[in-house]
């Protein structure tokens, strides 16, 4: 839907309108329904708000290039649509350096900050120009095995094909453009420098065996964050969809129900 008229993001609101609202920002590649393992829990306490990042799933991708600022404004300009002034947020991969941003530039408009699986600096740049290289030239197919290695562990890709065929489909359905545009923005964030001026309190989730942004570099940001805490669950990237009760119940605790 048009939040404003040079925005085009699709975004849902489900749950109780008297509870608290929590945001709840995807990783690259995927739509809201990467969230769909948490919502029966989630819902149970918050009013949870889920959107499509630009350039993925129901949201257009804008004619121009992109950065963390304006991944962050989005989620600032969806609030302001749906009449919410304040919110606790919840994000994965690039969606928690979304959050980074968002706490540290938008503090007023958000409680608590749960950042999953994610780091201030998401690199080398030469693995996302080869990565955007592919998806352009040969599209998303040709990329979705070797995502999945690294999104999943080895014994849960064996034992779970059929649990993890949507996040399959996400990946080939992906906009090839949207999907090398956020590639973009995230190549280019370094937000190491915004996590000591981050006053909000933040739960930091990592995986052990995630190989996107590793566990040494979650537990980074918790300790260059005033006060946050820091969580590792025994899963690869995707650590919401692997271990979706585990991951629920911390951020249900952190957040205060």
């Amino acid at each position: 839907m048009p939040i404003e008229p040079t925005r085009q993001l699709h975004y849902v609101i489900e749950g109780d309108a008297r509870k608290p609202v929590l945001v709840m920002s995807n990783s690259l590649g995927t739509t809201l329904e990467m969230w769909n393992p948490q919502m029966a829990a989630l819902t149970r306490h918050f009013r949870v708000l889920r959107y499509d990042t630009r350039g993925h799933g129901r949201s257009a991708l804008p004619s121009s290039s992109f950065g963390m600022a304006e991944l962050a404004s989005d989620v600032v300009a969806i609030m302001d649509h749906a009449d919410i002034g304040r919110a606790h947020f919840c994000g994965l991969s690039m969606g928690g350096m979304t959050g980074m941003f968002l706490a540290r530039h938008h503090a007023a408009r958000f409680g608590r900050f749960v950042l999953a699986n994610t780091a201030a600096l998401i690199g080398p740049a030469s693995v996302w120009d080869t990565r955007i290289g592919t998806v352009r030239r040969d599209g998303m197919r040709a990329i979705v095995d070797g995502v999945l290695a690294r999104w999943f562990t080895e014994p849960y890709l064996r034992a779970h094909e059929d649990e993890i065929a949507p996040v399959r489909q996400m990946l080939i359905a992906a906009n090839a453009d949207g999907y090398a545009a956020n590639c973009a923005a995230v190549r280019d964030a370094d937000l190491r420098d915004l996590l000591p001026a981050i006053a909000a309190p933040v739960l930091v989730i990592a995986g052990e065996q995630d190989l996107a942004t590793t566990a040494a570099q979650g537990r980074e940001a918790a300790e260059a964050i005033p006060g946050a805490r820091y969580a590792a669950l025994p899963a690869a990237h995707l650590s919401n969809w692997e271990l979706p009760e585990a991951f629920g119940d911390l951020v249900i605790a952190f957040l205060g129900h």
